[in-house]
């Protein structure tokens, strides 16, 4: 089974576009891959999408991030809020039906209030842009308390439940 068994595709960019609307982060789905399954893009703020066109930014900020949290959430079968390297919240939401693992719903894009900065060292020596330009995309990135990024990631665990329990079976 896949995800597009459950939603065709327009369906799912529904969704991430509801998540985005509603938390300002940058939503996703993913398969059991870690691909994409939507073209839907509509950026947090404007340093991820200068990371993510990074071949490294990419690779080892981005994809590192989705795997490790998807492997917490694969594994506890609940959502997970962690950051990736780049200092901003990620939060991904598992999709189980009849125990088989099929994707993640996620959203990132957003620093945690309290603590949260961008980690502009770390970018630049992984990706090589200049640190100044990291600095001035920053300022771009919104902030979401720790308690609002928990109660999105119930919201998003609940919006994938409601999807997945037609088809769970009793």
């Amino acid at each position: 089974m896949e995800l597009t068994d459950l939603l065709p595709v327009d369906k799912w960019v529904e969704l991430e576009a509801k998540i985005n609307r509603r938390s300002g982060l940058n939503a996703t789905v993913f398969d059991v891959n870690h691909m994409r399954i939507t073209d839907f893009k509509k950026w947090a703020n404007n340093l991820c999408p200068v990371i993510k066109a990074n071949e490294k930014g990419q690779t080892f900020i981005c994809a590192t991030a989705q795997r490790n949290i998807v492997a917490m959430a694969q594994k506890t079968r609940k959502p997970v809020v962690e950051e990736c390297d780049a200092g901003m919240i990620k939060i991904v939401a598992p999709v189980f039906v009849n125990g088989e693992f099929l994707g993640s719903v996620s959203g990132c894009g957003l620093l945690q209030t309290d603590e949260g900065k961008v980690e502009t060292f770390l970018v630049n020596k992984t990706t090589g842009i200049n640190e100044q330009e990291i600095e001035g995309l920053s300022k771009t990135v919104g902030h979401i308390s720790i308690e609002d990024a928990e109660a999105f990631s119930f919201f998003i665990d609940e919006e994938v439940n409601k999807i997945v329990e037609l088809f769970e079976k009793p």
